[in-house]
């Protein structure tokens, strides 16, 4: 009964979402443009560890799933069974462990890059003392 409701009430979130980012954007803009600012220069101010913040999640992520891998195969217990005509792997119950560890990683990524970024902050705070 409430199966044929799914379709619609996706695509109308969906919908919903667009329109109120837009919305809000435009409300945003509105707000610069009172001020005197102008809304096109508004993210131009410089983002010194971003590609380092991006790889440390990406390694965290890389981390987390090789993890996820490991245990998945070593500890619960999925294994390959290879025979003559071709190779079946017994898939494990167990898809949650890989998304929890890519979290985990990639959150682990994101906390170290943070760490870096305040030391650096705080030595060139110290310097300019």
């Amino acid at each position: 009964m409430f199966e044929e409701l799914i379709p619609m009430v996706v695509c109308t979130g969906m919908f919903a979402m667009i329109f109120g980012i837009a919305y809000l954007r435009n409300r945003e803009n509105m707000a610069l443009i009172e001020r005197g600012m102008n809304p096109r220069t508004k993210d131009t101010r410089p983002r010194p560890f971003l590609n380092l913040k991006w790889g440390l999640l990406m390694i965290g992520s890389g981390v987390g799933l090789l993890l996820a891998y490991i245990i998945d195969s070593m500890i619960l217990g999925a294994h390959v069974v290879i025979t003559h005509a071709s190779i079946h792997s017994s898939d494990s119950d167990s898809p949650a462990i890989y998304f929890a560890l890519i979290g985990i990683g990639g959150g682990l990524g994101l906390f170290y890059s943070y760490k870096i970024e305040k030391k650096e902050w705080l030595d060139k705070k110290r310097d300019e003392q």
